[in-house]
């Protein structure tokens, strides 16, 4: 997979895959003072180190970000589910803002199909598409039955059923792991702005392509668009 690292966006796009948490809505700051307090409380860390570390390591499943933090921790099984038990409210609280959907209208008049992959369970992340005025074309979240989870597998998933080729589509989210996803997915990606700086996605890759806000997405791929063949 190394020729297929630190690829720049396709010109003919057809579909971008969206990390939901710090990308779509701005729940990471209150998700990391969540994990920071189930760390303390269940693993006895720092809160400080706690919190750097949760987001060191997001983009994962918070079980395996645990295992990462604290490998072979007995509490690490239940400390995950009572994360994902208390971030619902977190969830509910937190709304795309109106740049992000303006964003979204703005892709989908260039008639791109607009999908959310996120590791947070597949009936949460159904949950967030209900309650959103804005309909995604495909909402993906973690769901082990199905062997579906962030990365490859999402990825191949909705190649699958839009019908698209691998370089037809970008990933767009906002940690450094999400970039590790794409490329071992084999697509381009672009850094959104927040939970990690310019400096940390340049530091990944010197020619990495970032954006503050999803609104400034349509002018960078419209570019592309109307200079792609055919």
């Amino acid at each position: 997979m190394e020729r297929d690292r630190h690829r720049p966006p396709p010109r003919s796009l057809a579909a971008v895959l969206f990390d939901l948490d710090g990308t779509l809505v701005d729940t990471m700051p209150a998700f990391a003072d969540l994990a920071a307090e189930v760390m303390a409380a269940r693993h006895g860390v720092d809160r400080i180190l706690a919190r750097a570390r949760y987001l060191e390591t997001s983009g994962l499943p918070f079980v395996d970000q645990l295992e990462i933090i604290c490998p072979g921790h007995a509490a690490n099984r239940s400390a995950s589910d009572e994360f994902d038990r208390r971030k619902l409210a977190v969830c509910d609280a937190m709304p795309m803002d109106a740049r992000t959907v303006a964003g979204l209208e703005a892709l989908r008049a260039l008639g791109l199909r607009l999908i959310v992959s996120s590791n947070t369970g597949q009936a949460v992340v159904d949950e967030f598409a209900r309650r959103e005025a804005f309909r995604f074309d495909l909402v993906l979240g973690f769901d082990p039955a199905r062997g579906l989870r962030k990365g490859r597998p999402h990825v191949d998933h909705a190649l699958a059923v839009l019908g698209i080729a691998r370089d037809q589509l970008v990933l767009v989210g906002d940690s450094l792991k999400d970039g590790d996803l794409a490329d071992e997915s084999g697509v381009a990606f672009i850094g959104r702005i927040g939970t990690f700086g310019e400096d940390d996605f340049r530091r990944r890759d010197p020619r990495a392509v970032t954006v503050r806000a999803i609104d400034e997405l349509p002018a960078a791929l419209g570019a592309r668009l109307a200079t792609a063949p055919g």
